[in-house]
This record gives structure tokens, C-alpha cells and sequence, in this order.
């Protein structure tokens, strides 16, 4: 008996990368963000973020106990996807949109469905979207320095022009997280470097944008118009942080690129002609539904003889 081996399911090499190493890994990346925005928008972001990531990871726990499942708080996705959400709000937004929002994309996004790499849609923004239907007045009204005003999306879309150097550094109004684009891009890069990432995702997403609103808006290759869409709203923190995220986005490498240009296209007719200035949350979880049939479309082929070509020679 001790010569009989023993032989165990696939997969048979694993690497050392543990799921809480990368969702530790990608909050790590958003501290930037998360600090510039408590800088920015003070106490009320603050409670916001802390409100989103506390009611996620509880109501995670609470969820798995009740249902007699193992708890997997430790894993870190329930705090990334709390912080997500809190970085995708107004500061203004009230403790009990941010809990209900947080419970939503926990609950009913991602435990209902199986938890972990079962949810088909971003948590996070699938919650965002959830309160931007139900709350429309609140989760568009912005203010900066006490003073409700309009996000330079906003601004833009009505042509108007706006401060491209506030946007890159982040003092204009929007949401927590989106508004420094110098934070979010040295976040980026972290993940890059760390090889979390890769560019396949965010570059097929910025290009394909690029291309649709110097086609369509009206401004031709303006450099100006380019920049102020890319620095403004939160393009690049779902470029980054969201798109690319492993469960939702598709495995594929020529999958991922199909999915990156999808949400260009998508996140350029919301910006240009739907009725808000702002378009990538509805883009990114839309094409989250479209994963299934890209992977299925963009799925390499096997090496072998082709089946028809056997069966042609029996």
C-alpha cells in the first residue's frame, strides 16, 4: 500500500500569490487616492470610506456565518470592495446611502451569487449604480469648498471650459477617489511594477476612448479636449483599479483587449451623447456581462487536428 500514489485534481503548480497578497496589494495602491481624497473633501470622505469598509467586511461575515459557510474576511476582497465604493462616492453622500450601497454589493452582487470569483459584475461599481438609480439628486450633487458646483465632466459636456492642472492634481469637485489623476496613475504604476496588472485592459480602454472622441467630439484631435476627459471623472481609476479587475474582466489575452476597446466605445456614447457627463461605471459593468461571450469568441484553439478533418478521413 505505501508504493500506491497518491493523485490529487488539477491544478498541480500554485503560486505563491495568495488572494490576500493582491487585494492587500491593490488597496495598497489606492492609499494615494484614498488620502488625497480625505485631504480634498475632509471629515465626510473619511466617514465615508470608513462607513463602506466596515459594513462590507461585516456584512460579509455576518452573511457567511448565517449561512454556515467559511468566513473569508481575511481575504481582503470585502475591504477592497467597501474602499472601491467609497472612492466611486460624493463626499456629500449620506452614512446610510454609503451602508446601503455597501451591503448591496456584498449581499445581493457578490454572496448571492457564490461569493468570491462567482459575481459577474463589479461589487463596487454595480453598488455605485444601485444608488445612482435610487438616488439620482444626491449622488450628483457635488461640493467643493462648501459650495455646490458643477465636476469639470459636467462643465465640459455644457462648453465650458475648465483648469486642466486642477484636474491632474485633483482640486476640483467629483467623487472621493476620482478627481486626482497624479494620485491615481502613481497607484497605477505600483500595480504595474508589481506585475498585479498589465496594460492590455487600461491601454485598449484609453485608446479606443481617445479614438471615439476625437472621431465624435466635435473637437478633432485637440489635445486640451484629449486631456481634460482622460484627468477628468473616473476613467482612470476604472481603467485601473476596476476593469482590470481578475473575476469580472476576461481571461483572455485577445479577450481583455476586445474588452478594453468595448468599454472605450461604451464610456465615449455615455460621455458624448447620454444625459450625463460622466459614463464609465454603466460602461465597466455592462461589459462585465459581455465577458462570457468574448472569452467564448476569443477562446485560443486547441493544437490537434481539427474535428471536421477526422471525421472527413474515417
Amino acid at each position: 500500500m505505501s508504493d500506491l500514489k497518491h493523485v490529487s485534481s488539477s491544478p498541480h503548480i500554485r503560486h505563491k500569490t495568495t488572494t490576500s497578497h493582491i487585494m492587500f496589494m491593490v488597496i495598497f495602491s489606492l492609499m494615494p487616492a484614498t488620502m488625497f481624497g480625505i485631504y480634498n473633501f475632509g471629515v465626510s470622505a473619511l466617514m465615508n470610506i470608513v462607513v463602506c469598509v466596515g459594513l462590507s467586511v461585516g456584512s460579509e461575515f455576518i452573511y457567511e456565518k448565517l449561512m454556515h459557510k467559511k468566513v473569508t474576511v481575511n481575504d481582503c476582497s470585502a475591504a477592497l470592495t467597501g474602499l472601491l465604493l467609497a472612492l466611486n462616492l460624493p463626499p456629500s453622500a449620506t452614512w446610510w446611502m454609503s451602508a446601503l450601497g455597501s451591503v448591496f454589493a456584498i449581499i445581493v452582487v457578490k454572496q448571492i451569487f457564490g461569493g468570491l470569483g462567482q459575481n459577474f459584475m463589479n461589487p463596487a461599481l454595480a453598488a455605485r449604480c444601485f444608488l445612482l438609480i435610487s438616488f439620482t439628486g444626491r449622488m450628483t450633487n457635488f461640493t467643493y469648498d462648501g459650495v455646490s458646483t458643477a465636476t469639470p465632466l459636467a462643465l465640459l459636456k455644457s462648453g465650458e471650459s475648465v483648469n486642466i492642472l486642477d484636474m491632474v492634481i485633483g482640486c476640483t469637485p467629483g467623487t472621493i477617489g476620482e478627481t486626482s489623476a497624479i494620485a491615481l496613475l502613481a497607484g497605477a504604476s505600483f500595480l504595474l511594477i508589481m506585475g498585479v496588472i498589465d496594460l492590455k485592459i487600461p491601454a485598449s480602454y484609453i485608446l479606443s476612448f481617445v479614438a471615439f472622441i476625437t472621431i465624435f467630439g466635435g473637437h478633432g484631435f485637440d489635445i486640451t479636449y484629449i486631456v481634460s476627459h482622460l484627468a477628468g471623472g473616473g476613467l482612470m481609476l476604472g481603467a485601473f483599479f476596476m476593469a482590470t479587475d481578475y473575476v469580472t474582466s476576461p481571461i483572455t489575452a485577445k479577450g481583455q483587449i476586445v474588452f478594453g476597446i468595448l468599454l472605450g466605445i461604451l464610456t465615449g456614447i455615455f460621455r458624448l451623447f447620454g444625459g450625463s457627463a460622466e459614463g464609465v461605471s454603466y460602461a465597466i459593468i455592462f461589459c462585465n456581462m459581455l465577458v462570457p461571450l468574448i472569452e467564448r469568441v476569443t477562446m485560443p484553439k486547441p493544437f490537434g487536428p481539427d474535428k471536421k478533418e477526422v471525421k472527413a478521413n474515417e
